[in-house]
Protein backbone atom coordinates (compact mmCIF):
# COMPACT_ATOMS: atom_id res chain seq x y z
CA UNK A 1 0.00 0.00 0.00
CA UNK A 2 1.36 3.38 -1.03
CA UNK A 3 2.02 5.67 1.95
CA UNK A 4 -0.02 8.84 2.07
CA UNK A 5 0.32 10.03 5.67
CA UNK A 6 3.23 11.59 7.60
CA UNK A 7 3.02 9.88 10.99
CA UNK A 8 6.01 11.66 12.58
CA UNK A 9 4.58 15.06 11.71
CA UNK A 10 1.27 13.96 13.18
CA UNK A 11 2.84 12.93 16.49
CA UNK A 12 4.55 16.30 16.78
CA UNK A 13 1.77 18.73 15.87
CA UNK A 14 -1.04 16.69 17.48
CA UNK A 15 0.71 16.47 20.86
CA UNK A 16 1.46 20.20 20.79
CA UNK A 17 -2.18 21.00 20.04
CA UNK A 18 -3.49 18.82 22.88
CA UNK A 19 -1.06 20.38 25.36
CA UNK A 20 -2.33 23.81 24.34
CA UNK A 21 -5.91 22.72 25.00
CA UNK A 22 -5.05 21.25 28.40
CA UNK A 23 -3.42 24.54 29.37
CA UNK A 24 -6.73 26.36 28.80
CA UNK A 25 -8.34 24.44 31.67
CA UNK A 26 -6.73 24.56 35.06
CA UNK A 27 -7.49 21.62 37.30
CA UNK A 28 -9.51 19.09 35.36
CA UNK A 29 -9.92 18.20 31.68
CA UNK A 30 -12.11 15.42 30.33
CA UNK A 31 -10.71 14.38 26.95
CA UNK A 32 -13.19 12.31 24.96
CA UNK A 33 -11.27 9.96 22.71
CA UNK A 34 -13.10 9.08 19.52
CA UNK A 35 -11.94 5.95 17.72
CA UNK A 36 -9.28 3.70 19.19
CA UNK A 37 -6.44 4.82 21.44
CA UNK A 38 -4.38 2.00 20.00
CA UNK A 39 -5.18 -0.71 17.44
CA UNK A 40 -6.75 2.05 15.34
CA UNK A 41 -6.82 -0.11 12.24
CA UNK A 42 -9.50 1.93 10.50
CA UNK A 43 -7.25 4.99 10.59
CA UNK A 44 -4.26 2.99 9.40
CA UNK A 45 -6.29 1.59 6.50
CA UNK A 46 -7.70 4.87 5.19
CA UNK A 47 -4.56 6.90 6.00
CA UNK A 48 -1.74 4.58 4.88
CA UNK A 49 1.27 5.51 6.97
CA UNK A 50 -0.75 6.17 10.13
CA UNK A 51 0.48 3.84 12.87
CA UNK A 52 -2.33 2.12 14.84
CA UNK A 53 -0.80 3.14 18.19
CA UNK A 54 0.00 6.78 17.30
CA UNK A 55 -2.46 8.29 19.77
CA UNK A 56 -1.19 6.09 22.56
CA UNK A 57 2.44 7.02 21.88
CA UNK A 58 1.53 10.68 22.01
CA UNK A 59 -0.59 10.55 25.17
CA UNK A 60 1.96 8.38 26.97
CA UNK A 61 3.95 11.58 27.49
CA UNK A 62 1.16 12.63 29.88
CA UNK A 63 0.61 9.24 31.55
CA UNK A 64 1.72 10.45 34.99
CA UNK A 65 -0.95 13.18 34.95
CA UNK A 66 -3.74 11.19 33.34
CA UNK A 67 -6.12 8.34 33.98
CA UNK A 68 -8.39 6.38 31.67
CA UNK A 69 -12.10 5.73 32.02
CA UNK A 70 -13.46 3.01 29.69
CA UNK A 71 -17.08 3.32 28.56
CA UNK A 72 -19.35 0.56 27.25
CA UNK A 73 -23.03 0.73 26.33
CA UNK A 74 -25.40 -1.69 28.01
CA UNK A 75 -27.12 -2.01 24.62
CA UNK A 76 -23.88 -3.29 23.06
CA UNK A 77 -23.43 -5.77 25.91
CA UNK A 78 -26.98 -7.00 25.44
CA UNK A 79 -26.61 -7.66 21.70
CA UNK A 80 -23.07 -9.05 21.98
CA UNK A 81 -21.74 -6.42 19.60
CA UNK A 82 -18.46 -7.51 18.00
CA UNK A 83 -15.44 -5.39 17.20
CA UNK A 84 -14.98 -6.52 13.61
CA UNK A 85 -11.25 -5.87 13.27
CA UNK A 86 -10.48 -8.15 16.24
CA UNK A 87 -13.42 -10.52 16.19
CA UNK A 88 -14.23 -10.12 19.91
CA UNK A 89 -17.28 -8.72 21.70
CA UNK A 90 -17.21 -5.21 23.18
CA UNK A 91 -17.40 -6.47 26.78
CA UNK A 92 -14.35 -8.67 26.21
CA UNK A 93 -12.58 -5.75 24.55
CA UNK A 94 -13.13 -3.61 27.65
CA UNK A 95 -11.06 -6.10 29.63
CA UNK A 96 -8.46 -6.32 26.86
CA UNK A 97 -8.17 -2.54 26.63
CA UNK A 98 -7.81 -2.19 30.38
CA UNK A 99 -5.00 -4.73 30.48
CA UNK A 100 -3.21 -3.15 27.52
CA UNK A 101 -3.45 0.36 28.98
CA UNK A 102 -2.03 -0.81 32.29
CA UNK A 103 0.84 -2.60 30.50
CA UNK A 104 1.69 0.69 28.79
CA UNK A 105 1.91 2.59 32.07
CA UNK A 106 -1.55 4.19 32.18
CA UNK A 107 -3.79 4.28 35.23
CA UNK A 108 -7.26 2.89 34.42
CA UNK A 109 -9.63 4.30 37.01
CA UNK A 110 -12.94 2.63 36.20
CA UNK A 111 -15.50 1.34 33.70
CA UNK A 112 -18.77 3.19 33.04
CA UNK A 113 -21.78 1.26 31.73
CA UNK A 114 -23.95 3.69 29.76
CA UNK A 115 -27.51 3.48 28.38
CA UNK A 116 -28.32 1.42 31.45
CA UNK A 117 -31.97 0.46 31.83
CA UNK A 118 -31.85 -2.61 34.03
CA UNK A 119 -30.43 -4.98 31.39
CA UNK A 120 -29.58 -8.31 33.02
CA UNK A 121 -26.57 -8.78 30.73
CA UNK A 122 -25.16 -5.44 31.90
CA UNK A 123 -25.72 -6.45 35.53
CA UNK A 124 -23.88 -9.72 34.89
CA UNK A 125 -20.97 -7.86 33.31
CA UNK A 126 -20.82 -5.45 36.22
CA UNK A 127 -20.77 -8.37 38.67
CA UNK A 128 -17.86 -9.80 36.70
CA UNK A 129 -15.99 -6.49 36.96
CA UNK A 130 -16.60 -6.42 40.71
CA UNK A 131 -15.21 -9.95 41.11
CA UNK A 132 -12.11 -8.82 39.21
CA UNK A 133 -11.67 -5.84 41.54
CA UNK A 134 -12.58 -3.29 38.84
CA UNK A 135 -14.64 -0.26 39.88
CA UNK A 136 -17.69 0.36 37.68
CA UNK A 137 -20.48 2.92 37.44
CA UNK A 138 -23.93 3.12 35.84
CA UNK A 139 -25.16 5.96 33.62
CA UNK A 140 -28.81 5.80 32.70
CA UNK A 141 -30.80 6.30 29.52
CA UNK A 142 -32.23 9.85 29.56
CA UNK A 143 -35.54 10.27 27.79
CA UNK A 144 -35.33 12.74 24.93
CA UNK A 145 -31.52 12.78 24.83
CA UNK A 146 -29.92 14.87 23.35
CA UNK A 147 -32.72 17.35 22.60
CA UNK A 148 -34.42 17.64 26.01
CA UNK A 149 -31.82 20.00 27.45
CA UNK A 150 -33.91 20.98 30.48
CA UNK A 151 -34.19 17.33 31.60
CA UNK A 152 -30.62 16.41 30.73
CA UNK A 153 -29.19 19.36 32.68
CA UNK A 154 -31.05 18.46 35.88
CA UNK A 155 -31.03 16.10 38.85
CA UNK A 156 -33.33 13.73 36.92
CA UNK A 157 -30.93 13.75 33.98
CA UNK A 158 -27.16 13.86 34.49
CA UNK A 159 -27.75 14.24 38.21
CA UNK A 160 -29.20 10.72 38.33
CA UNK A 161 -25.99 9.16 36.99
CA UNK A 162 -23.31 7.72 39.24
CA UNK A 163 -20.52 10.21 39.89
CA UNK A 164 -17.30 8.75 38.51
CA UNK A 165 -14.50 9.14 41.03
CA UNK A 166 -11.28 10.37 39.37
CA UNK A 167 -7.97 11.42 40.87
CA UNK A 168 -5.84 12.99 38.10
CA UNK A 169 -5.97 16.26 36.13
CA UNK A 170 -6.44 14.66 32.70
CA UNK A 171 -9.21 12.07 32.33
CA UNK A 172 -9.15 10.23 28.99
CA UNK A 173 -12.58 8.77 28.21
CA UNK A 174 -12.46 5.96 25.65
CA UNK A 175 -14.50 2.95 24.51
CA UNK A 176 -14.27 -0.18 22.34
CA UNK A 177 -16.17 1.54 19.52
CA UNK A 178 -18.47 4.39 18.45
CA UNK A 179 -21.88 5.04 19.94
CA UNK A 180 -20.83 3.93 23.42
CA UNK A 181 -21.81 7.20 25.13
CA UNK A 182 -18.37 8.73 25.77
CA UNK A 183 -19.50 12.32 25.27
CA UNK A 184 -22.48 11.87 27.59
CA UNK A 185 -20.13 10.54 30.28
CA UNK A 186 -17.91 13.63 29.92
CA UNK A 187 -20.88 16.03 30.05
CA UNK A 188 -22.36 14.17 33.01
CA UNK A 189 -19.05 14.55 34.81
CA UNK A 190 -18.95 18.30 34.10
CA UNK A 191 -22.41 18.59 35.67
CA UNK A 192 -21.52 16.53 38.72
CA UNK A 193 -18.06 18.09 39.18
CA UNK A 194 -19.73 21.51 39.24
CA UNK A 195 -22.09 20.33 41.99
CA UNK A 196 -18.98 19.51 44.01
CA UNK A 197 -17.36 22.88 43.37
CA UNK A 198 -14.80 21.56 40.87
CA UNK A 199 -14.28 23.52 37.64
CA UNK A 200 -13.68 21.00 34.87
CA UNK A 201 -13.14 21.37 31.13
CA UNK A 202 -13.94 19.24 28.11
CA UNK A 203 -12.26 18.56 24.77
CA UNK A 204 -12.81 16.02 22.03
CA UNK A 205 -10.05 14.00 20.34
CA UNK A 206 -11.86 12.50 17.35
CA UNK A 207 -9.96 11.43 14.24
CA UNK A 208 -13.00 11.14 11.96
CA UNK A 209 -14.63 12.80 10.21
CA UNK A 210 -11.65 14.99 9.31
CA UNK A 211 -12.93 18.52 9.81
CA UNK A 212 -10.41 20.11 7.44
CA UNK A 213 -11.23 17.82 4.46
CA UNK A 214 -14.21 18.32 2.11
CA UNK A 215 -17.54 16.77 3.08
CA UNK A 216 -17.46 14.21 0.25
CA UNK A 217 -13.77 13.39 0.51
CA UNK A 218 -13.33 9.57 0.38
CA UNK A 219 -11.70 9.58 3.84
CA UNK A 220 -14.84 11.15 5.31
CA UNK A 221 -17.17 8.90 3.28
CA UNK A 222 -15.23 5.88 4.62
CA UNK A 223 -16.04 7.07 8.15
CA UNK A 224 -19.76 7.09 7.31
CA UNK A 225 -19.39 3.53 5.97
CA UNK A 226 -17.61 2.47 9.16
CA UNK A 227 -20.45 3.82 11.30
CA UNK A 228 -23.34 2.84 9.01
CA UNK A 229 -24.83 0.73 11.82
CA UNK A 230 -25.10 3.92 13.90
CA UNK A 231 -26.50 5.90 10.96
CA UNK A 232 -23.94 8.66 11.51
CA UNK A 233 -24.07 11.38 8.87
CA UNK A 234 -21.24 13.77 8.04
CA UNK A 235 -22.42 17.38 7.89
CA UNK A 236 -21.11 20.89 7.45
CA UNK A 237 -20.92 22.33 10.96
CA UNK A 238 -23.58 25.11 10.93
CA UNK A 239 -22.34 26.60 14.20
CA UNK A 240 -18.79 26.91 12.86
CA UNK A 241 -20.02 28.42 9.60
CA UNK A 242 -22.09 30.99 11.46
CA UNK A 243 -19.35 31.89 13.95
CA UNK A 244 -16.39 32.10 11.56
CA UNK A 245 -17.79 32.03 8.03
CA UNK A 246 -15.66 28.94 7.33
CA UNK A 247 -16.67 25.43 6.30
CA UNK A 248 -15.74 22.62 8.70
CA UNK A 249 -16.95 19.02 8.71
CA UNK A 250 -18.50 17.32 11.70
CA UNK A 251 -21.16 14.67 12.17
CA UNK A 252 -24.76 14.63 13.29
CA UNK A 253 -24.30 13.42 16.87
CA UNK A 254 -21.79 16.16 17.75
CA UNK A 255 -23.95 18.81 16.10
CA UNK A 256 -27.07 17.54 17.87
CA UNK A 257 -25.36 17.50 21.27
CA UNK A 258 -23.80 20.98 20.97
CA UNK A 259 -26.82 22.82 22.46
CA UNK A 260 -26.53 20.55 25.51
CA UNK A 261 -22.84 21.32 25.87
CA UNK A 262 -23.56 24.99 25.34
CA UNK A 263 -26.20 25.00 28.09
CA UNK A 264 -23.88 23.10 30.45
CA UNK A 265 -20.95 25.44 29.94
CA UNK A 266 -23.17 28.48 30.37
CA UNK A 267 -24.46 27.01 33.61
CA UNK A 268 -20.97 26.23 34.89
CA UNK A 269 -18.88 29.14 33.58
CA UNK A 270 -21.46 31.70 32.54
CA UNK A 271 -20.38 31.30 28.92
CA UNK A 272 -19.29 28.57 26.50
CA UNK A 273 -15.60 28.70 25.48
CA UNK A 274 -16.54 26.87 22.27
CA UNK A 275 -18.49 28.51 19.44
CA UNK A 276 -18.99 25.26 17.50
CA UNK A 277 -18.69 21.47 17.79
CA UNK A 278 -15.56 21.70 15.64
CA UNK A 279 -14.04 24.05 18.22
CA UNK A 280 -14.37 21.26 20.78
CA UNK A 281 -12.03 19.03 18.80
CA UNK A 282 -8.24 18.86 18.75
CA UNK A 283 -7.84 16.78 15.58
CA UNK A 284 -4.87 17.69 13.36
CA UNK A 285 -4.84 14.57 11.17
CA UNK A 286 -5.93 16.41 8.01
CA UNK A 287 -2.76 18.50 8.05
CA UNK A 288 -0.54 15.40 7.89
CA UNK A 289 -1.78 13.90 4.61
CA UNK A 290 1.12 14.09 2.15
CA UNK A 291 -0.41 12.07 -0.71
CA UNK A 292 -4.10 12.76 -1.05
CA UNK A 293 -4.68 10.27 -3.88
CA UNK A 294 -3.11 7.41 -1.89
CA UNK A 295 -5.49 8.13 0.99
CA UNK A 296 -8.45 8.46 -1.42
CA UNK A 297 -7.68 5.07 -2.96
CA UNK A 298 -7.27 3.42 0.45
CA UNK A 299 -10.57 4.93 1.58
CA UNK A 300 -12.45 3.68 -1.50
CA UNK A 301 -11.21 0.17 -0.71
CA UNK A 302 -12.37 0.59 2.90
CA UNK A 303 -15.86 1.62 1.81
CA UNK A 304 -16.19 -1.56 -0.25
CA UNK A 305 -14.79 -3.69 2.59
CA UNK A 306 -17.38 -2.23 4.96
CA UNK A 307 -20.09 -3.06 2.43
CA UNK A 308 -19.11 -6.73 2.31
CA UNK A 309 -18.91 -6.84 6.11
CA UNK A 310 -22.46 -5.47 6.30
CA UNK A 311 -23.61 -8.00 3.70
CA UNK A 312 -22.16 -10.82 5.79
CA UNK A 313 -23.83 -9.56 8.95
CA UNK A 314 -27.16 -9.29 7.11
CA UNK A 315 -26.83 -12.80 5.65
CA UNK A 316 -26.19 -14.21 9.13
CA UNK A 317 -29.25 -12.45 10.53
CA UNK A 318 -27.23 -10.18 12.82
CA UNK A 319 -28.53 -6.91 11.36
CA UNK A 320 -31.22 -5.52 9.08
CA UNK A 321 -30.68 -4.26 5.56
CA UNK A 322 -30.46 -0.55 6.48
CA UNK A 323 -26.67 -0.73 6.95
CA UNK A 324 -26.23 -2.40 3.56
CA UNK A 325 -28.50 0.11 1.84
CA UNK A 326 -26.72 3.08 3.38
CA UNK A 327 -23.31 1.94 2.15
CA UNK A 328 -24.78 1.41 -1.31
CA UNK A 329 -25.73 5.09 -1.26
CA UNK A 330 -22.18 5.95 -0.19
CA UNK A 331 -20.93 4.05 -3.26
CA UNK A 332 -22.63 6.70 -5.40
CA UNK A 333 -21.03 9.53 -3.44
CA UNK A 334 -17.59 7.93 -3.86
CA UNK A 335 -18.31 7.06 -7.52
CA UNK A 336 -17.43 3.37 -7.05
CA UNK A 337 -19.02 -0.08 -7.13
CA UNK A 338 -17.81 -3.52 -6.02
CA UNK A 339 -16.04 -4.09 -9.35
CA UNK A 340 -13.79 -1.13 -8.52
CA UNK A 341 -12.12 -3.64 -6.21
CA UNK A 342 -10.16 -5.68 -8.77
CA UNK A 343 -9.82 -8.77 -6.60
CA UNK A 344 -13.63 -9.06 -6.37
CA UNK A 345 -14.06 -9.18 -10.12
CA UNK A 346 -11.16 -11.66 -10.53
CA UNK A 347 -12.41 -14.06 -7.82
CA UNK A 348 -15.97 -14.07 -9.15
CA UNK A 349 -14.79 -14.62 -12.72
CA UNK A 350 -12.61 -17.59 -11.67
CA UNK A 351 -15.52 -19.04 -9.67
CA UNK A 352 -17.81 -18.78 -12.69
CA UNK A 353 -15.23 -20.57 -14.83
CA UNK A 354 -14.57 -23.41 -12.37
CA UNK A 355 -17.95 -23.67 -10.61
CA UNK A 356 -16.16 -23.85 -7.26
CA UNK A 357 -15.38 -21.37 -4.46
CA UNK A 358 -12.47 -19.13 -5.47
CA UNK A 359 -10.44 -16.26 -4.13
CA UNK A 360 -8.16 -13.56 -5.52
CA UNK A 361 -5.57 -11.11 -4.22
CA UNK A 362 -4.10 -7.96 -5.75
CA UNK A 363 -0.39 -7.86 -4.94
CA UNK A 364 1.78 -4.80 -4.39
CA UNK A 365 2.68 -4.48 -8.08
CA UNK A 366 -0.94 -4.83 -9.23
CA UNK A 367 -0.64 -8.51 -10.19
CA UNK A 368 -3.83 -10.50 -9.58
CA UNK A 369 -3.37 -14.02 -8.17
CA UNK A 370 -6.27 -16.45 -7.74
CA UNK A 371 -6.87 -19.71 -5.89
CA UNK A 372 -9.68 -22.25 -5.99
CA UNK A 373 -11.10 -24.84 -3.64
CA UNK A 374 -9.93 -28.41 -4.18
CA UNK A 375 -10.06 -31.73 -2.39
CA UNK A 376 -6.90 -30.76 -0.49
CA UNK A 377 -7.16 -27.01 0.07
CA UNK A 378 -9.81 -24.43 0.78
CA UNK A 379 -9.92 -21.34 -1.47
CA UNK A 380 -8.12 -19.13 1.05
CA UNK A 381 -5.32 -21.64 1.68
CA UNK A 382 -4.85 -22.15 -2.07
CA UNK A 383 -4.72 -18.40 -2.58
CA UNK A 384 -2.16 -17.92 0.16
CA UNK A 385 0.13 -20.57 -1.31
CA UNK A 386 -0.17 -19.14 -4.83
CA UNK A 387 0.49 -15.59 -3.62
CA UNK A 388 3.56 -16.67 -1.65
CA UNK A 389 4.93 -18.49 -4.70
CA UNK A 390 4.41 -15.41 -6.86
CA UNK A 391 6.13 -13.11 -4.36
CA UNK A 392 9.01 -15.57 -3.80
CA UNK A 393 9.53 -16.22 -7.53
CA UNK A 394 8.63 -19.91 -7.25
CA UNK A 395 7.15 -21.71 -10.26
CA UNK A 396 3.41 -22.21 -9.77
CA UNK A 397 3.62 -25.86 -10.91
CA UNK A 398 5.81 -26.73 -7.92
CA UNK A 399 3.94 -28.28 -4.98
CA UNK A 400 5.35 -26.79 -1.77
CA UNK A 401 3.37 -29.27 0.35
CA UNK A 402 3.00 -32.71 -1.18
CA UNK A 403 -0.26 -34.62 -1.17
CA UNK A 404 1.41 -37.31 0.97
CA UNK A 405 1.89 -34.70 3.72
CA UNK A 406 -1.59 -33.22 3.43
CA UNK A 407 -3.50 -36.51 3.57
CA UNK A 408 -2.46 -37.44 7.18
CA UNK A 409 -3.58 -33.98 8.33
CA UNK A 410 -6.92 -34.50 6.60
CA UNK A 411 -7.27 -37.93 8.18
CA UNK A 412 -6.70 -36.45 11.64
CA UNK A 413 -9.25 -33.68 11.00
CA UNK A 414 -11.93 -36.11 9.83
CA UNK A 415 -11.41 -39.06 12.14
CA UNK A 416 -9.89 -37.61 15.31
CA UNK A 417 -11.29 -34.07 15.34
CA UNK A 418 -14.54 -35.06 13.60
CA UNK A 419 -14.47 -32.16 11.19
CA UNK A 420 -16.79 -32.30 8.19
CA UNK A 421 -14.39 -30.27 6.05
CA UNK A 422 -11.14 -32.10 5.20
CA UNK A 423 -9.59 -29.18 3.31
CA UNK A 424 -6.63 -27.38 4.90
CA UNK A 425 -7.16 -23.87 6.22
CA UNK A 426 -4.62 -21.04 6.00
CA UNK A 427 -3.23 -21.61 9.49
CA UNK A 428 -2.66 -25.31 8.79
CA UNK A 429 -0.87 -24.51 5.53
CA UNK A 430 1.42 -22.02 7.29
CA UNK A 431 2.24 -24.48 10.07
CA UNK A 432 3.05 -27.16 7.47
CA UNK A 433 5.35 -24.74 5.61
CA UNK A 434 7.07 -23.77 8.86
CA UNK A 435 7.73 -27.43 9.69
CA UNK A 436 9.16 -28.04 6.21
CA UNK A 437 11.18 -24.83 5.95
CA UNK A 438 14.36 -26.08 7.74
CA UNK A 439 14.61 -28.87 5.15
CA UNK A 440 13.15 -27.19 2.07
CA UNK A 441 14.60 -23.91 0.75
CA UNK A 442 11.51 -23.19 -1.35
CA UNK A 443 9.24 -23.41 1.70
CA UNK A 444 11.55 -21.02 3.54
CA UNK A 445 11.48 -18.57 0.62
CA UNK A 446 7.70 -18.73 0.56
CA UNK A 447 7.44 -17.95 4.28
CA UNK A 448 9.95 -15.11 3.96
CA UNK A 449 7.63 -13.49 1.40
CA UNK A 450 4.68 -13.34 3.84
CA UNK A 451 5.35 -9.77 5.09
CA UNK A 452 4.96 -8.48 1.54
CA UNK A 453 1.25 -9.32 1.68
CA UNK A 454 0.65 -6.45 4.12
CA UNK A 455 -1.62 -3.87 2.52
CA UNK A 456 -2.74 -6.18 -0.29
CA UNK A 457 -6.45 -6.61 -1.08
CA UNK A 458 -8.16 -10.02 -1.27
CA UNK A 459 -11.64 -11.40 -1.92
CA UNK A 460 -13.29 -14.81 -1.57
CA UNK A 461 -16.53 -15.90 -3.21
CA UNK A 462 -17.70 -17.70 -0.06
CA UNK A 463 -17.82 -16.66 3.58
CA UNK A 464 -14.60 -17.77 5.25
CA UNK A 465 -14.45 -19.06 8.80
CA UNK A 466 -13.02 -17.03 11.65
CA UNK A 467 -9.69 -18.91 11.56
CA UNK A 468 -9.00 -17.88 7.96
CA UNK A 469 -10.22 -14.32 8.52
CA UNK A 470 -7.88 -13.94 11.49
CA UNK A 471 -4.87 -15.11 9.47
CA UNK A 472 -5.52 -12.54 6.75
CA UNK A 473 -6.09 -9.89 9.41
CA UNK A 474 -2.76 -10.70 11.09
CA UNK A 475 -1.01 -10.57 7.72
CA UNK A 476 -2.44 -7.10 7.12
CA UNK A 477 -4.45 -8.20 4.08
CA UNK A 478 -7.70 -6.35 3.43
CA UNK A 479 -10.13 -9.26 3.03
CA UNK A 480 -13.70 -9.24 1.76
CA UNK A 481 -16.07 -12.19 1.27
CA UNK A 482 -19.29 -12.77 -0.60
CA UNK A 483 -22.01 -13.79 1.89
CA UNK A 484 -22.44 -17.25 0.33
CA UNK A 485 -21.88 -20.29 2.55
CA UNK A 486 -19.03 -22.67 1.88
CA UNK A 487 -19.70 -25.95 0.12
CA UNK A 488 -18.74 -28.91 2.25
Amino acid sequence: MKTGFDNEKYLKIQSEHIKERIAKFGNKLYLELGGKLFDDHHASRVLPGFEPDSKLRMLSQLSDKSEIVIVISAKDIEKNKVRQDLGITYDMDVLRLREEFIKRGFHVGSVVITHYNGQSSADAFRDKLTRMGITSYKHYTIEGYPNNVALIDSEEGFGKNDYVETSRPLVIVTAPGPGSGKMAVCLSQLYNENKRGIEAGYAKFETFPVWSLPLKHPVNIAYEAATADLNDVNMIDPFHLEAYGKTAINYNRDIEIFPVLNALFEGIYGENPYKSPTDMGVNMVGFCINDDEACCEASRQEIIRRYFTALGQFAQGNTGDSEVNKIRLLFKQANIDVDYRRCVKAARQRAAETDTPCSAVELEDGTIITGKSSELLGPSAALLLNAMKQLAGIDHDIKLISQQLIEPIQDMKLNSLRSRNPRLHTDEVLVALAVLSPYNELCKRALDALPRLKGCQAHCTVMLGEVDRKIFRKLGVGLTCDPAKKKQ
